[in-house]
């Protein structure tokens, strides 16, 4: 090539186009953004999904939060956001915490239980019987348990 122009070349080159053997810095930079944007995408995609849960792990009730994982991991398998809405709903209403009365009540049934129950009698210990000894005007006497000995 004699490096001349063609007469229908433009004089001004954009700077995005580059010379024959050159760099494209413009591709590279673009090649590094897109990969950056799709990164942080990803990181924004898996916090806006975790938010029910954030929300959730502020509340006492460990069944409410339990429910709004579960809600979270389907709708983040399935693609659904209907569930996830379901999650973000269930997180923002707090539930009434139903759990620990009930343990409380239960606790106490069985205090009641263990205390009305009688002592287990005391153990017989099977052996010969005991002696027995009569008076001493009923020594000639036979009873009618004794003619069997």
């Amino acid at each position: 090539m004699d490096g001349t122009l063609h007469a229908l070349a433009p004089r001004h080159v954009p700077f995005f186009i580059t010379a024959p053997g050159q760099t494209d810095v413009l591709l590279n930079a673009m090649i590094v953004f897109v990969i950056a944007l799709f990164l942080l995408l990803g990181v924004f995609y898996f916090k806006l999904h975790s938010l029910p849960e954030r929300l959730a792990h502020k509340n006492p009730n460990k069944m409410q939060f339990e429910i709004v994982a579960v809600l979270g991991l389907i709708a983040l398998f399935t693609h659904n956001p209907n569930f996830w809405f379901a999650a973000l709903i269930l997180a923002l209403i707090r539930l009434p915490d139903y759990q620990s009365p009930l343990e409380t009540i239960a606790g106490a049934m069985t205090g009641i239980v263990n205390r009305a129950r009688p002592a287990p009698p005391p153990e017989v210990v099977a052996g010969p019987p005991p002696a027995v000894t009569l008076p001493a005007d009923a020594a000639g006497t036979v009873r009618p348990g004794d003619a069997e000995r």
